[in-house]
């Protein structure tokens, strides 16, 4: 079995500083963590800046209360600050966090889960856009997992076989529903249980990662789609002035005020930031799925008790934008013209039209505005996905912030940045399929110009000190660098 290369080293003075920077690097998230938690902190507010150099009392000072919050805070809790503040942006935060647990010469549970959730959390973060669009391979986990395992043999293990397997079958699901009645996330306990010790052999860390980062990104694509379906069926009972919505699918009365139903499916919240379990999770989207057929039932009810013969569509698909007359007034409109366009049948010739106003610059911003609009993402949510053409966009929450609730330079610029990401992303998969370059190099050439012009606002956002602006900005330009790096390639 291949080891990981990360034992303590002997405590010379060097490498007591080596040890001390990267205390340093880690003391920052058990500050926010021991806040969170409230509990208490033994160093006053003066001492919290760690200096460079550490005396001894300092230094012993600092890892014995290291020690202690590791032994304190469960994965759940970590996960939750994580997921929640810009602590999650800082790469050279979560490494130092993961090789701090990784050198560890006994691991519990406790730590093993924790490794678990923070190296996914770091392949997520490093990621390259590109890799969001794509089955993941075991190499691209290890070229991204590099800085903290060092050098992976990225080969397959005997024992990993049941994760592949399961990866293999993420492919085909097409409903929460379908995913649920399998037991994926109890069987990859089970390996990560049963794996012992083997459980830290660097390609196994990786393969786990893999297993995790799909496993999460499908559960939250298909969630995606329920969430766009209620919300777009509860939309649609209002229009039609209902008051009440029977809930009992969902666990409610069967006299539950629209208004609440609506309010609660804003709010609804992943079920990955509390302790959870197959249960725990199964037991969330569950609810999911009954408040589905709440709405599907009153809707057919809606629709008797009316006339009708049958149901309105509603916005089913991932991504599918709610009408027009859904948006905030001060939101951008499309022109006449493509708003007619939206109306013909969808033909061959459509689809190529439709490739062509994709690259209209505020087209786009609507496009990926109404969608937003249309499914409003929870608070805490690390990734919410728009299409645009034939390309499916993944936003970070700063992203989706800025488009919802706020405005301002910073938002601006995090806009253009994400418009300008999904010009160039829908150009390549357009010239993929159809061998014509001519609207990607038109994309190409708008998004170069945004990212000179980004990467100046990043320097005006450190010279500020507003750090995070400048990391969310630094953040979003380098994945419009990762995208246009994948169109040059064609």
């Amino acid at each position: 079995m291949t080891t990981l290369n990360l034992s303590a080293p002997a405590k010379s003075e060097s490498s007591r500083q080596a040890q001390w920077k990267e205390a340093r690097s880690v003391f920052p998230i058990y500050l926010a963590l021991a806040k969170q938690l409230e509990f208490e902190i033994p160093f006053p507010q003066a001492q919290r800046n760690l200096p460079e150099i550490a005396d001894l009392e300092i230094f012993s000072q600092v890892h014995e209360w290291l020690d202690s919050m590791d032994q304190r805070v469960m994965v759940h809790q970590l996960r939750h600050l994580l997921q929640m503040t810009t602590l999650n942006a800082s790469e050279a935060g979560l490494r130092a966090l993961i090789q701090r647990h990784l050198r560890k010469t006994t691991k519990s549970n406790y730590d093993r889960d924790k490794i678990d959730f923070l190296l996914v959390q770091y392949f997520a973060l490093c990621a390259p856009a590109k890799i969001y669009h794509k089955q993941i391979a075991l190499a691209d986990v290890a070229q991204v997992i590099q800085p903290v395992l060092g050098d992976v043999e990225p080969d397959p293990l005997a024992w990993c076989a049941p994760l592949e397997q399961m990866i293999d079958a993420l492919r085909g699901f097409r409903s929460l529903r379908e995913i649920l009645k399998t037991n994926f996330i109890e069987q990859g306990r089970k390996v990560k249980e049963t794996a012992g010790a083997m459980f830290y052999d660097p390609a196994a860390l990786v393969a786990f990662i893999r297993f995790n980062f799909l496993m999460r990104r499908t559960l939250i694509e298909l969630m995606h789609a329920d969430l766009i379906a209620i919300r777009a069926g509860l939309g649609q009972l209002q229009s039609a002035g209902a008051r009440i919505i029977d809930c009992h699918h969902f666990g409610l009365s069967a006299t539950e005020p629209l208004p609440k139903i609506c309010a609660m499916a804003d709010e609804w919240k992943q079920p990955f930031q509390k302790s959870y379990t197959e249960r725990s999770v199964s037991q969330a989207f569950e609810e999911l799925l009954g408040l589905r057929t709440d709405v599907e039932q009153a809707i057919e009810k809606a629709l008797v008790k009316s006339g009708e013969s049958s149901p309105q569509p509603t916005a089913v698909e991932l991504g599918k934008p709610l009408p027009a007359a859904t948006k905030p007034a001060a939101e951008p409109t499309a022109s006449t013209a493509n708003a007619k366009a939206k109306e013909r049948p969808r033909t061959p010739a459509t689809e190529e039209a439709d490739a062509i106003v994709v690259l209209d610059f505020e087209n786009c911003m609507e496009q990926v505005w109404e969608q937003l609009i249309a499914t409003p993402p929870s608070r805490g949510r690390s990734m919410t996905t728009v299409k645009i053409g034939g390309a499916r966009i993944l936003m970070s929450s700063w992203e989706v912030t800025a488009f919802v609730s706020e405005d301002g330079p910073s938002a601006e610029d995090l806009r253009r940045a994400v418009v300008a990401r999904a010009l160039v992303t829908a150009a390549t998969e357009s010239a993929k399929e159809t061998g014509n370059a001519t609207s990607l190099d038109r994309a190409m050439n708008i998004a170069r110009v945004e990212v000179t012009r980004l990467q100046e606002r990043v320097d005006m956002a450190k010279r500020a000190k507003d750090t995070e602006a400048a990391v969310n900005l630094g953040i979003s330009t380098k994945r419009l660098l990762s995208a246009l790096d994948e169109a040059e390639k064609l």
